[in-house]
């Protein structure tokens, strides 16, 4: 179990669980609207095999103590929102602690990206993993680079990460 899961935490509308081979169908529908994957080069074209690549990576993750991301429930009603979690990274030779986020379409624009990425950004500082997070975002990726900025976060700086175009946000604690 990786130490960067935020298992049984909560924040004002979620609930932060294990992702689960039978969340799988469930985040599915991330993957059938091109919208989700618009930015990122190398994914899987086929829905099934992203889902699949992505969870297969999710579980090595938590075997290896990579980090992971959490399942995010909504208290209300139970549904899978989306996928949320601390996770290590390789950033131009250098391991960082990053909050990786994203939301099943039907919920995006509700605020749960930044609700997440907020008691991720929280969780990691009050356990002192780490002195600075960063977030790797598409450099076209306007939605989610304003999660960041509204998370604290600076644009860091511009890099190439897994082939893509990437700015590094960056917070600290303060």
């Amino acid at each position: 179990m990786s130490k960067y899961l935020l298992e049984n935490e909560s924040s004002e509308r979620l609930l932060f669980r294990k992702i689960a081979p039978s969340d799988f169908d469930d985040w599915l529908p991330f993957y059938r609207n091109p919208k989700s994957t618009q930015f990122w080069e190398g994914l899987p074209s086929d829905p099934t095999e992203a889902c699949h690549t992505q969870f297969n990576r999710i579980f090595e993750r938590y075997e290896n103590d990579l980090g992971g991301m959490n399942a995010l429930i909504l208290k209300e009603t139970g549904e899978l929102v989306g996928i949320c979690g601390l996770l290590v990274q390789v950033v131009d030779d250098v391991e960082e602690l990053e909050i990786g986020y994203s939301v099943l379409p039907k919920f995006w624009l509700q605020g749960y990206a930044f609700e997440a990425a907020q008691k991720c950004k929280e969780y990691a500082f009050a356990n002192k993993f780490s002195g600075s997070l960063i977030s790797i975002i598409h450099v076209d990726n306007i939605p989610s680079q304003k999660v960041a900025l509204k998370n604290g976060m600076y644009l860091d700086k511009t890099t190439d990460y897994k082939d893509n175009p990437v700015h590094i946000f960056r917070v600290t604690k303060g």
